[in-house]
């Protein structure tokens, strides 16, 4: 079993969602901060992007859950296991040397037909979010959601260690590199945020396949569809399918199911 590690970094410390902040995450019982779920998944297959480096990009598959919370400055160290051609599993442990996160990756030869893209509304830069709720998903998941634009590039990229010098090279900017998980799946934090406001809420596990690498400086299209949302053991659920989609050519570059807690169950 192979291994790689390095420094937690939370990528989202000023985020809408305070879950990402010390103060308002130590008032639900965590030790501060937690690092962005789509972060962690982006820890989780960078040993798979360094193995297959543009053929994931543009053929992988991955299924990656968070089950613990990772700390902004904790030494991680991310184990991976071959399970035959082009199959692995990857387990992100703590410091503590606790499983947290866990991820399936493949890479698909024979992909489903991508997703098309519907033309959703875009968004209005002065449209206010409703508060979530089962009634607010309720009614996006008849009338539709809005869609949101994204871009890949500018200044200051988002990536998910402290120096893009650690990222696989073709992940990083300054080489013009491709778009990273951190950034990809963030996306689909960023449209369902856009859609109803949640505070605070919790990224859990996202099912992605990707149909083409996206290179620097690109704009992107993302569309949302409600799947499902209910209550467990006192969370409140939500479920969505996000694809996205390049501006310029409507060609779908990533299809994502995200699950998330947006709605905690009340502070001890």
């Amino acid at each position: 079993m192979n291994s790689w590690q390095a420094t937690a970094l939370n990528t989202a410390p000023e985020s809408e969602n305070q879950i990402h902040s010390d103060e308002l995450a130590k008032e639900y019982g965590f030790k501060g901060g937690l690092v962005p779920g789509v972060t962690v998944s982006a820890y989780l297959l960078h040993p798979v992007i360094e193995s297959f480096g543009e053929t994931w990009l543009a053929n992988g598959y991955a299924k990656c859950k968070i089950t613990s919370p990772l700390y902004d400055g904790e030494t991680f160290t991310v184990l991976s296991e071959n399970l035959k051609e082009n199959c692995s599993n990857t387990f992100l442990k703590n410091q503590k040397g606790r499983i947290i996160a866990n991820a399936e990756s493949k890479l698909i030869k024979n992909k489903i037909p991508e997703p098309k893209f519907r033309g959703d509304l875009l968004v209005q830069k002065n449209f206010e979010a409703p508060k979530a709720s089962f009634a607010v998903w309720e009614e996006l998941k008849k009338d539709g959601c809005r869609a949101f634009e994204f871009h890949w590039g500018g200044k200051d990229p988002l990536i998910y260690l402290s120096d893009e010098v650690l990222l696989p090279e073709i992940l990083q900017p300054k080489k013009g590199g491709y778009a990273n998980l951190c950034f990809l799946l963030g996306c689909s934090n960023w449209i369902l945020a856009g859609n109803a406001f949640m505070n605070p809420w919790v990224h859990l596990q996202t099912k992605s396949q990707n149909y083409k690498p996206v290179p620097f400086d690109t704009n992107l299209i993302a569309e949302m569809s409600v799947k499902d949302f209910y209550e467990k053991k006192g969370h409140e659920f939500i479920e969505v399918e996000v694809n996205l989609f390049e501006s310029e050519t409507k060609s779908c570059a990533m299809s994502i199911n995200l699950l998330a807690i947006f709605k905690l169950r009340n502070k001890k």
